[in-house]
């Protein structure tokens, strides 16, 4: 017969087996590879701002350094990424000219670099498990000024879910993503800046 403690030792271990493991979260070389193997991909998309608005639209990635959102009306916007720069056209606005900046001034940057290395010193402030979901937050380790990149992802095999852009002020723009698929070759027009402002001349 089982003595009592004999018991409660069996009881706990019993308990430890038919708890679930809980998972790690992705390596985060693992999450490089995956994101250096992106290099020309697509997704819908749908964008909460930082105003509580919501956009949707087609996302497109040319690895390295080129991004293009085209959102749906009835947003007039257009925003995209390419020769080192960030344009963002404005349907509304009554110039052709978009409001540009340096890429390098965003966190999207991380992502749409020559190589992904979140291993790197100084780059990820968070990586962590939430249920099926990996989430690490990274940052420029050079440029920490310029905000925060929350990304999210699932395995099996590993997919990019969402992103939160986190600006210097601490404002987050949220963009989950549909599926994102791989795509042989996009127009280099869709990353043009000069020639998207040309044709709305």
């Amino acid at each position: 017969m089982l003595d009592r403690r004999t018991f409660l030792a069996a009881a706990a271990a019993g308990a430890l087996i038919a708890s679930p493991a809980v998972a790690a979260p992705i390596p985060l070389a693992q999450l490089s590879q995956y994101l250096n193997s992106l290099t020309t991909a697509q997704a819908d998309f749908t964008q909460i701002n930082a105003d509580g608005t919501i956009s949707t639209g087609t996302l497109y990635i040319h690895r390295p350094g080129r991004l293009r959102f085209d959102y749906k009306p009835p947003a007039e916007m257009l925003v995209m990424a390419g020769g080192g720069q960030v344009a963002v056209f404005d349907g509304k606005s009554n110039s052709v000219r978009p409001e540009q900046y340096p890429l390098s001034q965003t966190p999207l940057s991380i992502i749409l670099a020559q190589n992904v290395d979140l291993g790197r010193a100084g780059m990820v402030v968070g990586h962590r498990q939430d249920g099926n979901k990996t989430i690490v937050t990274a940052q420029d380790p050079e440029r920490p000024q310029y905000g925060k990149l929350e990304m999210v992802f699932t395995g099996n095999p590993v997919q990019l879910r969402q992103w939160v852009v986190v600006d210097g002020q601490g404002a987050r723009t949220t963009t989950v993503l549909g599926d994102l698929r791989r795509v042989n070759g996009l127009p280099s027009r869709y990353f043009s800046i000069p020639t998207e402002v040309q044709s709305r001349s």
